[in-house]
């Protein structure tokens, strides 16, 4: 009798590349260094191109994927695709050098250009950063590859004449408008792509002093893959050593929570009733503040257009006068310094004057019970369980440990949907990990019922904290949507900060053990859905209507309470 064997299913074969993308990338993390053109670069390479991710679209086919390298782009610092040398560190002191911070327009991590073939990162925000930038990379290395495959003949060691025109062309100190259509012609080819879509992406990573961006990365993309088979000049990556022995200590969450503490002990917050909510660091300052603040410019406007307005770039004005109302009113802003990235706000509520906020308590409080609102910027991944696990630590105080008085934790943010579509809402009742069993069920103080009749989709269920959004499929996503575990979305922080709160409020009895949780995120993207993943672009205000809603709520319970 022959015996059946069960082929492995496609979401089985991305699960187990995903595993081997993080040995891998631990195992440089531990060796120091590597060339992606190398051995170590190639396995990184072979998972990525196996696991295909819906946010690098087709980069696993011979054309390349313009809307994956403007997503990768947006998260790297300018001029990395010109470097033959990326050195990954630790907060080793070059904010002390001449040398100016390079940041990321979607990511905030400090990068300095050492010299025109180095580039410096700095890694502050844990392991879930290296693999962030690992990810992102390995991408890019990949169409760095296809155009030099594309563009040049190995055994004539010549270039095709797309490329040779396009190199003219980058030299050009002032190009005319049609020499640049010619250039993106001749770039369309190189890449596979029509017209329409190379001058589009051409517009969009056009910046005021560099109109040409998009050549000269297409250029640089390649020119360094074609040194790499004519010289054997290869790209590497290192790990500084300090960032090696720094990894996993804590070191910037410590110094960070240490800051927070000693704000709060100066003005005698520690032992208010305090509630930490995790968010952007506008809905809550708005919700409590802008309508009072702006009452002369939107007088009879819907609260959901003055946050509209609010959200707008030129609106600084208006930003402003809300957060100077704010600041009269009790605000304590901590501009972070410690390298965790992670600002904050201190709202002591009883310091707002009567008719200053937007919201009131149903019965009288005496200012021992008034609450202190902390507002801590987005953590990212893992830094997630580092910030919250060194904030709810006691203070030392003269000798003495002092137990802060926390009285609920909220999170809010942006997560990626598998059943519905940008701004509708997800009240998790439990985290999973993905890649793992480990399951974090908690009582979610908010609940779908909280957001009925708002127009939006809310879905009750389970969240699958991932290693890294950039590295999921729909396989994969598909799999967690169908299976029993009740999947109804992923992000990359709430296992982190559950087993933070649990491990504070039911082990180290730290924070009190019935210590109020709520979760509530709202959709970035539906990566099931082709063209709605992340790459696809921003929420723009979209993303308004759910925020404020979500912060309406939490405040709601806050004061209620």
């Amino acid at each position: 009798m022959v015996s059946k064997i069960k082929e492995t299913t496609r979401a089985q074969e991305s699960t187990n590349a995903i595993e081997r993308l993080y040995v891998t990338m631990r195992h440089l993390l531990n060796r120091g260094f590597y060339k992606p053109s190398g051995v170590s670069g190639n396995a990184l390479r072979s998972a990525l191109l196996v696991l295909r991710p819906e946010i690098y679209g087709s980069v696993a086919e011979e054309k390349g994927e313009l809307n994956g390298l403007i997503y990768v782009l947006e998260r790297l610092p300018e001029g990395i695709e010109q470097c033959r040398f990326i050195n990954l560190t630790s907060d080793e002191g070059f904010s002390k050098s001449h040398l100016q911070p390079i940041i990321p327009p979607k990511r905030r991590r400090n990068c300095y250009r050492i010299d025109d073939e180095q580039m410096n990162i700095e890694i502050t925000r844990g392991r879930s950063d290296i693999y962030d930038i690992l990810t992102h990379l390995t991408f890019l290395f990949i169409e760095s590859t296809k155009i030099c495959e594309k563009v040049f003949f190995e055994e004539s060691q010549t270039t095709i004449r797309d490329w040779d025109k396009l190199e003219d062309y980058v030299k050009k100190e002032k190009p005319t408008h049609s020499e640049r259509e010619v250039a993106l012609i001749h770039a369309a080819n190189i890449l596979g792509r029509s017209f329409d879509e190379v001058v589009e992406v051409h517009e969009k990573l056009s910046i005021k002093n560099e109109k040409d961006r998009f050549l000269k990365i297409i250029f640089w993309l390649g020119k360094l893959a074609i040194e790499e088979e004519t010289t054997g000049n290869k790209r590497t990556i290192t790990f500084s050593p300090l960032l090696r022995e720094r990894l996993g200590h804590h070191i910037h969450g410590e110094r960070w929570a240490e800051k927070i503490k000693e704000t709060l002990a100066k003005h005698d917050l520690l032992e208010r009733p305090i509630h930490i909510i995790s968010a952007n660091m506008h809905s809550v300052m708005n919700s409590l503040f802008a309508k009072v603040a702006l009452k002369d410019e939107f007088a009879n406007a819907d609260s959901l257009d003055i946050y509209e307005a609010l959200s707008l770039p030129h609106n600084e004005n208006l930003r402003e006068k809300v957060a100077g109302l704010a600041m009269k009113n009790g605000m304590i802003y901590i501009d972070d310094k410690s390298g965790a990235n992670i600002d904050v706000q201190i709202f002591d509520i009883a310091k707002v004057e009567k008719g200053a906020c937007c919201y009131d308590f149903k019965t009288e409080k005496q200012t021992a019970e008034k609450p202190v609102i902390f507002v801590m910027d987005y953590a990212f991944g893992e830094q997630a369980y580092e910030t919250i696990d060194e904030l709810l630590k006691p203070y030392k105080l003269k000798e003495r440990a002092v137990f802060m008085n926390v009285d609920s934790l909220s999170m809010m943010g942006k997560a990626g949907i598998l059943e519905g579509g940008k701004g509708d809402l997800m009240i998790p009742l439990a985290h999973i990990f993905e890649g793992t069993a480990d399951n974090y069920p908690f009582k979610n103080e908010l609940c779908s019922e909280d957001f009925e009749g708002q127009d939006l989709k809310v879905l009750e269920g389970t969240m699958v904290t991932v290693l890294g959004t950039s590295l999921q499929n729909k396989d994969i996503l598909q799999f967690f949507y169908d299976s029993t575990w009740n999947v109804i979305g992923l992000e990359m922080e709430g296992v982190h900060y559950q087993k933070a709160i649990q491990s504070a409020s039911k082990i180290r009895k730290s924070i009190k053990n019935d210590v109020k949780v709520r979760y509530a995120y709202y959709a970035s993207d539906n990566p099931l859905k082709t063209g709605s993943t992340l790459a696809s672009g921003g929420l723009g205000t979209t993303g308004v209507k759910p925020t404020y809603l979500i912060t309406d709520k939490i405040l709601q319970q806050i004061f209620n309470s």
